[in-house]
């Protein structure tokens, strides 16, 4: 299991590099150009200039989150293939880089939904919360203005140039349903997959969140069924999978201890996070700590542990806790503790077999 910590970048996070490095076991950094406009080429010289300062405090740089994929490729608009050759090229540089994972996502307009940014918990902190019957209900736009006050450092899948075009976005999806977002997914993987196996580079599906509809938008990475249509797709090696207890989990009917028993040899990158999934389908975001959820995070990690898994792991989104002022979801002390949590099970888990085999 290789320990990581996601990183915003400079003057665009509120945790330090220097910070990250005291927390025991982190080895490398999540990253992205996250200031580049969605659909540009992610040019060799800036990619260089990003790894090199992370690298410079003894980190690896081997996975980027998130190349995200422009919504002309998601709607299957005659421009796409410009998109997807960009796309492309960012691929050879981010390889000749040495980076190893892509983590993506393929949900139409909004990346993840949350209807708080900051909801109070019982002990003091806050955490990111989902409200179902409100979410039902809502007006995009109002959701819009809920994110774009809650912080004003950028917050993927909610680019300001992508949500002033709303209106407009959401008219041309009107034509999109699910049967047809599969087919421009495939049409994009058979597209770059191919340049991806040819530079050792995993693209790391990330799973919708939440895994259902929302706004009448179609979603289609939301479970088991998703993962082994992706497979018949292509089962090529770069073909992957980012495993997220939190997203996907947040469907109770989604075991994530299954999940990882049967799916995690085709993920090179996992995020482990813990919901609290109430019966009316709201979910508030917990710490990682088992009992604190509905996600069996020991069950997760344990199967993560037998199966000798190799690839990176990041705690997911954290509370707000002691003060701390942060991006939503996003703060330096809670996914701290998130990540001593699993290195403790870890290394239990590893001690035992150790102790088995004597």
């Amino acid at each position: 299991m290789n320990i990581t910590f996601r990183w915003y970048g400079r003057g665009n996070d509120t945790v330090t590099l220097e910070q990250v490095k005291q927390i025991p076991g982190v080895k490398g950094i999540v990253w992205a150009l996250h200031q580049k406009p969605v659909g540009e080429v992610w040019e060799k010289e800036e990619i260089k200039d990003e790894i090199d300062y992370i690298q410079s405090f003894g980190f690896h740089t081997d996975v980027v989150e998130s190349v995200n994929v422009h919504e002309s490729i998601k709607l299957g608009n005659e421009d796409r293939m410009m998109y997807i050759e960009n796309y492309k090229e960012t691929i050879r540089n981010l390889a000749e880089a040495g980076v190893k994972v892509i983590c993506y996502n393929f949900m139409p307009i909004f990346d993840w939904t949350r209807t708080e940014m900051f909801h109070p918990l019982e002990d003091g902190s806050t955490a990111l919360f989902y409200e179902k019957a409100k979410v039902d209900k809502l007006d995009p736009k109002e959701l819009i203005r809920t994110v774009a006050e809650a912080s004003d450092l950028t917050l993927p899948g909610w680019e300001p140039e992508k949500m002033e075009r709303i209106s407009e976005l959401f008219e041309a999806y009107k034509s999109v349903d699910e049967e047809k977002l599969w087919a421009n997914l495939e049409i994009f993987l058979k597209e770059i997959l191919p340049v991806a196996e040819a530079c050792g580079i995993k693209m790391a599906i990330h799973p919708d969140d939440p895994p259902w509809s929302i706004f009448g938008l179609p979603r289609i990475i939301t479970g088991e069924a998703s993962y082994e249509k992706l497979i018949a797709i292509s089962d090529s090696p770069s073909n992957a999978f980012t495993m997220c207890t939190g997203s996907m989990g947040a469907n109770p009917e989604n075991d994530m201890v299954q999940v990882a028993k049967k799916y995690a040899y085709r993920a090179p990158f996992s995020h482990i996070r813990n919901v609290k999934i109430h019966e009316n389908g709201d979910f508030v975001e917990t710490s990682h700590y088992t009992q604190d959820g509905s996600i069996n995070i020991k069950g997760v990690v344990e199967e993560l542990s037998k199966q000798n898994y190799t690839g990176y792991v990041r705690p997911d989104h954290g509370r707000h806790i002691w003060g701390e002022v942060c991006r939503p979801g996003y703060g330096l002390y809670d996914r701290a503790l998130g990540i001593m949590y699993l290195l403790g099970l870890w290394d239990a888990y590893e001690s035992s077999k150790a102790g088995n085999k004597q």
